[in-house]
């Protein structure tokens, strides 16, 4: 896969619409409207995508004063739409309390998974792992037991953690991995062992196989927040949103400012919809990088159908389907360094760079 070429080099960002200069005035027409911070970045990205959809049509100077207009009308359609689902809630939705889950049905479920997990151990694993977890029996003096040191005794508690997660997922849903290679990307992604994932080629393995698809979301969910990636699984409109938020709280971590934390969000929104749109699943890693210096990396990969043309497809107002064209252009010009790798049947690889502080 090439490098992320620098974006600002590119011919079609010169003489381009300077977006970035709309955000400030876009985002403070729209938090005056609008309190909710979610809710407001998701109509100041829709605003955004209309301008530059009208870009081709709007006279010079006239840019601004259409982007106010545009964004008025998007709160407006937001609440018009917000009320109407609200005078007609009552005609689809039953709004009376439910009766309560049987909580204790649920629960003997999910202890005789865990117990159905334990039994996949081994006798040292499931040992040690009880000793710690049930007794509370720390590491030193286990490692003495194991003729092992503290250390040992913790990395080996961590791994066990990590397949007793992945057996319970198996024992729950009540199947077993399709392949040889579904319980090694597993605990991978369970381990959060990064270097692993690599090794066993995680990330193309969920695009083709549904289970660990599917069984892979609440491994990933783990400890988000206090890792330097994320993942999110790419099927529905919804993981648009999950995308953007993860990229965003990624960001917000290196301090960017709030425009470029809006360019981001909108370049994450542009691409993964591309997903959504085109192609059967997909995923998007979110990563903070420190080298060459601090900044933010962006992989969506698809097994859609690929894209033909890649150079065209990079050009404004290029679209294969009834709408605005602007995914990857957009997003190109949103970003300090865009690549794109494509090919026919296999699906589409999009890597997308924002450096703090790049000039």
């Amino acid at each position: 896969m090439p490098a992320p070429e620098p974006a600002g080099q590119l011919p079609e960002r010169r003489g381009s619409v300077d977006v970035a200069a709309l955000i400030p005035i876009v985002r403070r027409i729209v938090a005056a409207r609008v309190a909710d911070r979610a809710t407001a970045d998701d109509l100041v990205q829709e605003t955004l995508a209309r301008v530059l959809g009208a870009v081709g049509r709007i006279e010079a100077g006239m840019l601004e004063p259409y982007a106010i207009v545009t964004a008025r009308n998007v709160v407006a359609s937001m609440w018009r739409e917000q009320d109407r689902q609200r005078r007609h809630q009552h005609r689809v939705v039953d709004l009376r309390p439910s009766e309560a889950p049987d909580e204790d049905l649920l629960a003997q479920e999910d202890r005789a998974a865990m117990a159905e997990a334990l039994t996949r151990l081994s006798d040292r694993e499931r040992d040690t792992l009880l000793a710690h977890e049930v007794s509370g029996q720390d590491t030193r003096s286990l490692a003495r037991e194991l003729g092992s040191t503290a250390g040992a005794v913790a990395a080996q508690l961590n791994r066990t953690r990590a397949r007793l997660r992945v057996e319970y997922l198996l024992a729950a849903e009540r199947v077993e991995p399709d392949t040889e290679r579904c319980r090694p990307v597993l605990l991978a992604i369970s381990s959060g062992d990064r270097r692993r994932q690599r090794e066993v080629d995680a990330a193309r393995h969920l695009l083709e196989c549904e289970l660990c698809a599917r069984l892979s979301e609440p491994l990933m969910g783990r400890g988000r927040g206090r890792q330097e990636e994320v993942r999110v699984a790419v099927r529905t409109d919804a993981d648009v949103v999950a995308a953007r938020q993860a990229a965003r709280e990624l960001a917000e971590r290196l301090d960017f400012s709030p425009t470029e934390l809006t360019e981001i969000a909108t370049a994450v929104s542009e691409i993964v919809r591309n997903i959504v749109r085109f192609a059967d699943s997909g995923d998007v890693l979110v990563e903070l990088l420190d080298a060459p210096r601090r900044g933010l990396r962006i992989t969506a990969r698809d097994s859609g159908p690929g894209i033909a043309d890649v150079q065209q497809a990079l050009q404004d107002g290029y679209s294969t389907y009834q709408g605005l064209g602007l995914g990857l252009p957009g997003a190109r010009r949103l970003m300090d360094e865009f690549a794109v790798v494509s090919e026919r049947g296999r699906g589409t690889t999009v890597t997308m760079i924002k450096w703090r502080g790049a000039e």
